[in-house]
């Protein structure tokens, strides 16, 4: 029996033997032998383990090969904060936030009860403990909770907009203002089922950002959310002609994203602030980037320097 899927978000223009790999959490090497065995295809298409996954491709796997291999724990993703009610960790890229169908890499949930942490009972079956999420394509900040009263009072923060949620990301371009609001509603795009764009017939979606350092080819902004709709940061930089650096889902120019490194979008949880569901203090914790993030800025600063221009403080 074979299962048909749409890319995961985070793996589009990835090659497609680590796509398989980290979707399946096996070696390049196993990935690359289900490819040219057949038992991984991009419908339509004689796809090679080389080739750079699309946003349109639809891939075919072979379930009993999923059957085969158990979720990998996501050995890199740091705790930041923990306590008999909450944990908060700095996801990496490439870790899905709870089980789904057809992803059967490394997720946060998996991860943390492999390593002992026991979760809120509350939930869905597959998501107990969650109460917010980030896309397998994004870094940052999650936080899970390990009470039933955490749970209950963390929802409620959540779903009233009360948790101060704070992202960092490098937009494509020189945005002309220094800060902004993007009111603007989001639905899904017609005839996909993973994409999203501005309409009129969208939910509600207002976006603020603030920018911090300035690249001449790209913006590195702080962005506040007021609602939490998918998508909703990147859709919303992508309708101002401002789309996130190596995010070609949404129209970001893919060499710019080759030239610093990127093989996902540019987009970090940086912090989270909120009232603590027990002690009601409010606390802030905070994400460092990953290295991959890291480096892409490094980067830009680096070619700003060579042009003469002075480097501000973050």
């Amino acid at each position: 029996m074979t299962r048909v899927l749409p890319v995961p978000d985070g793996l589009v223009g990835v090659r497609f033997d680590q796509a398989v790999a980290k979707m399946l959490g096996i070696s390049r090497t196993k990935a690359g032998e289900l490819i040219a065995n057949g038992q991984v295809r991009v419908l339509g298409t004689a796809a090679q383990k080389s080739t750079r996954l699309g946003v349109d491709d639809m891939l075919s796997i072979d379930l009993q090969e999923i059957e085969k291999h158990h979720e990998p724990e996501a050995l890199g993703m740091e705790v930041l904060y923990e306590d008999e009610d909450i944990v908060i960790v700095n996801k990496p890229v490439g870790v899905a936030a709870h089980p789904s169908p057809g992803w059967v890499g490394p997720t946060v949930v998996g991860s943390l009860l492999k390593r002992g942490v026991k979760l809120s009972d509350y939930g869905p079956p597959l998501r107990k403990g969650v109460v917010s999420r980030l896309d397998v394509g994004t870094s940052g900040c999650m936080l899970l909770c390990k009470s039933n009263l955490a749970y209950l009072e963390m929802r409620r923060q959540f779903v009233n907009h009360n948790v101060d949620k704070t992202y960092n990301a490098i937009a494509q371009g020189n945005l002309l203002q220094e800060k902004a609001t993007i009111d603007a509603p989001i639905a899904r795009a017609k005839g996909a089922d993973f994409r999203f764009t501005v309409s009129v017939a969208g939910k509600s979606a207002i976006t603020h950002y603030d920018v911090l350092e300035r690249f001449s080819v790209a913006t590195l902004v702080s962005v506040k959310l007021e609602t939490g709709r998918t998508h909703q940061i990147r859709v919303h930089f992508s309708s101002i002609g401002h789309p996130l650096v190596g995010d070609p889902l949404y129209g970001s120019n893919p060499k710019l994203g080759e030239q610093l490194g990127l093989k996902r979008q540019w987009l970090h949880a940086s912090q989270l602030g909120f009232k603590h569901p027990r002690t009601r203090l409010w606390t802030v914790v905070r994400a460092p980037y990953p290295a991959d993030l890291r480096r892409s800025l490094d980067i830009l600063r680096t070619k700003r320097a060579e042009r003469g221009t002075s480097i501000g403080p973050l």
